[in-house]
């Protein structure tokens, strides 16, 4: 074969390469189509039996040179390519995407806005333990300049011999402790027929992690007008937190906040692992305000400061950590909680590192 020769099949082969690419990619917008139409009638995207009906058709028509095994390979690539694409142009159309909402999201409770640009530090018990116990942790907030109050009245707890809150007397607390004070309040609700009656009693709802996936609580919260504060799953990927997130808003309720918590890992230094990485990418991915809690991902006061400075400098709208009167004697995450020394160190250490714009 002379050099001429070479140079001839070298033209042939970079002619069928640009066929075969006009080729893919009128597949590819074939592809989309079909994956417009699945959403649509919430047909899952994957579909396990199409692709061996594709893959056997093919290998049925296949004359070499390539064997069979090639053609499966080489045609689960193209395939995989073209779901790629499906999801990709489904993320594109989230009603939480930043692809559909450029500007930021902004939560606006009384006169706190969340997510406007100002970061804002939410803290409170674990757990609303009594009457008294919330009203001292309220003066002690109010007293440093906290507006945002937390406390959990349900308590879904891993054992189920643990406290489990004292629901909606719980909820009674925070609002009277909350009016009281002029504090802005935040409790976790569990049951999809409980989200009404708390909007009666509280100003934001939280979604805990074990039920970022529970989602006839999510469309419940999404019936509702009242912000939601929806915290990241023990092991939810960023897609399904957005996800969850997508559920709520598609009921109607804009008004949602997204808390990464710490992610379980097998790493034991920490109670979980702080995923910082996730607080920028949901803030390029999402509108939506994101916040940090700092107690449930490290489970360590030493480094909570630092692991708060961290997620302010990573863009965080927010912080949430937890404070408690007598924290040894508190019926739930008693290791975690600051007492209210430990409490006033930890914020003046955040506020003097200028990351909360005070």
């Amino acid at each position: 074969m002379t050099l001429r020769d070479l140079n001839q099949l070298r033209e042939k082969l970079d002619t069928i390469n640009v066929q075969l690419l006009e080729i893919l990619s009128e597949r590819a917008r074939i592809s989309q189509e079909i994956g417009e139409e699945k959403e649509k009638q919430g047909v899952p995207e994957f579909d396990p039996i199409r692709e061996k009906y594709m893959l056997d058709v093919l290998v049925a028509n296949n004359k070499g040179p390539f064997d069979d095994k090639t053609i499966r390979h080489l045609f689960k690539q193209i395939f995989q390519a073209s779901l790629n694409l499906q999801q990709e142009e489904h993320k594109k159309h989230l009603l939480v995407s930043r692809n559909t909402q450029k500007e930021n999201t902004i939560i606006n409770l009384g006169n706190i806005s969340v997510g406007g640009g100002k970061p804002v530090m939410i803290a409170g018990p674990c757990s609303v333990e009594s009457y008294g116990q919330v009203r001292q942790v309220a003066a002690a907030l109010k007293a440093a300049g906290i507006t945002v109050m937390r406390g959990g009245a349900y308590k879904p707890r891993t054992s189920p011999y643990d406290f489990q809150g004292l629901g909606k007397e719980g909820l009674k607390i925070l609002k009277e402790v909350g009016t009281e004070f002029g504090l802005k309040t935040i409790s976790e609700i569990v049951d999809p027929s409980h989200i009404e009656m708390a909007c009666n009693y509280i100003d934001v709802i939280q979604i805990g992690a074990r039920n970022m996936q529970n989602f006839e609580l999510l469309k419940a919260a999404g019936d509702v007008r009242t912000p939601v504060l929806l915290k990241r799953g023990l092991a939810g990927t960023i897609e399904e937190f957005l996800h969850a997130a997508e559920y709520i808003v598609s009921r109607g309720n804009t008004q949602v906040m997204l808390i990464e918590r710490g992610i379980r890992t097998y790493e034991k230094a920490t109670r979980n692992t702080l995923d910082i990485s996730a607080v920028p990418i949901l803030k390029q991915e999402s509108h939506l305000p994101v916040l940090v809690d700092v107690t449930h991902s490290t489970g360590r006061k030493d480094i909570m400061a630092p692991c708060a400075k961290a997620a302010l400098a990573a863009g965080a709208d927010g912080v949430m950590v937890e404070v408690h009167p007598e924290p040894s004697t508190a019926l739930s995450d008693a290791a975690q909680q600051l007492n209210f020394e430990e409490f006033k160190r930890f914020y003046t250490e955040v506020k003097q590192s200028g990351l909360l714009n005070e």
